[in-house]
């Protein structure tokens, strides 16, 4: 229902109301990643890191070669 608010909030014939959404939608991208993902990601818990650097984290795995 929002989405249809805005789509009528949008002035001009169809290709001119498409052109306005995708311009709208690059502008929210680019305003996410420029600002707001830069400064929330302090906040995030994505580098807290549970595994300790002991021998057990050091896993290899051979690769079996089929003759």
């Amino acid at each position: 229902m929002l989405y249809a608010a805005i789509w009528r909030a949008l002035p001009g014939p169809l290709v001119v109301r498409v052109l306005l959404a995708l311009v709208l939608l690059a502008a929210v991208v680019a305003f996410c990643f420029l600002w707001l993902f830069p400064r929330i990601a302090p906040s995030m818990p994505f580098n807290d890191n549970t595994v300790d650097g002991g021998s057990a984290a050091h896993i290899t795995v051979s690769k079996v070669v089929a003759a």
